[in-house]
């Protein structure tokens, strides 16, 4: 029977940064916290949170007896432009999907996993299904859920993917990663919006990555707009200020994640008229293609109304 270790070392050599592992267990605090969290309203319209199978993950797949806990670093060292006009884009979507590069990972690990005895089964989720990512790989050892919400770990800060793959295999689970965050508070006083109303408590009514990305609204709230400081999708300032991140983030060597030279410091007057033939053309094979061409507009828009200086046509 496959073990452990050879689990983890073929991980490794398919490019993986992080492996960990997971046993299925009884109900913890985790839960109590999830169901606070969406009983206080903090995920917004977010309805996909409140599914009861993110709660208990026997649920979603009755046969899952461990998890096999996944990271794939994505930081370059690009920095976001501060010039006024231009827009400033998450971090994570700077190349290529990575729903596209892990699934392709997670596929090879799957089918390696099921070729060792034909018993073995697996199913993989990369925000594909209702899974606690950042629980679980906490769990696994790969890192601890940071007070911004992010899960950080002590070799790539918290510039990493997570994914995990379910398996029918009783696996001997990793020591669960204690938590390093420590006093520091850096993420909870740079936030423009005070989106983290407390330490490891994220209100998404409050957070620019929130708006930005998945609210659909014409209008972006007042109080969001107003401090949105460039952000066209997503926001990095929590990530960017942690002191993990500023001290251990490493370039990645996986050359998808490599930015595209559009996505590093796009024109707000441009994505404020964007075309649905240029959305298509410029975003193709692209998280970035959640936002559709009317929120790049409503973003882009909602910068230049509260941006301090008119804007500069710097070409």
């Amino acid at each position: 029977m496959v073990t452990e270790t050879q689990i983890k070392e073929k991980a490794l050599e398919l490019g993986f940064h992080g492996v960990g592992i997971a046993s299925v267990d009884s109900q913890d605090s985790a839960v109590s916290h999830l169901k606070s969290w969406l009983e206080r309203g903090y995920h917004a319209d977010m309805d996909w949170m409140t599914n009861p199978k993110r709660q208990d993950i026997t649920t979603l797949w009755p046969e899952v007896r461990s998890l096999i806990c996944l990271a794939l670093n994505y930081y370059t060292p690009q920095q976001h432009s501060q010039e006024q006009n231009h827009g400033k884009i998450s971090r994570y979507a700077w190349g290529r999907d990575y729903h596209k590069v892990l699934s392709k990972k997670l596929k090879a690990l799957s089918q390696w996993l099921e070729s060792q005895g034909e018993q073995i089964q697996t199913r993989y989720y990369v925000d594909t299904g209702p899974v606690q990512d950042k629980v679980w790989a906490q769990r696994a050892g790969i890192g601890w859920i940071a007070k911004n919400g992010n899960l950080i770990t002590r070799n790539y800060g918290s510039w990493v993917f997570l994914a995990e793959i379910l398996t029918n295999l009783p696996l001997e689970p990793d020591r669960p990663h204690s938590d390093h965050c420590g006093t520091c508070s850096r993420c909870l006083s740079s936030c423009p919006t005070q989106a983290i109303v407390s330490p490891y408590v994220v209100d998404a009514n409050r957070c620019i990555a929130y708006h930005t990305i998945e609210n659909r609204a014409v209008t972006l709230p007042t109080e969001i707009a107003k401090n949105l400081q460039g952000w066209v999708a997503g926001c990095d300032i929590c990530q960017d200020v942690c002191p993990w991140n500023q001290r251990f983030a490493q370039v990645t060597d996986v050359e998808d994640f490599q930015p595209r030279p559009e996505n590093l410091s796009p024109r707000l007057d441009e994505l404020a008229n964007l075309t649905i033939e240029e959305w298509d053309r410029r975003f193709i094979s692209s998280a970035l293609r959640r936002i559709k061409p009317q929120q790049w507009r409503r973003n882009a828009q909602a910068n230049l109304a509260h941006s301090p200086h008119p804007a500069q046509d710097d070409n």
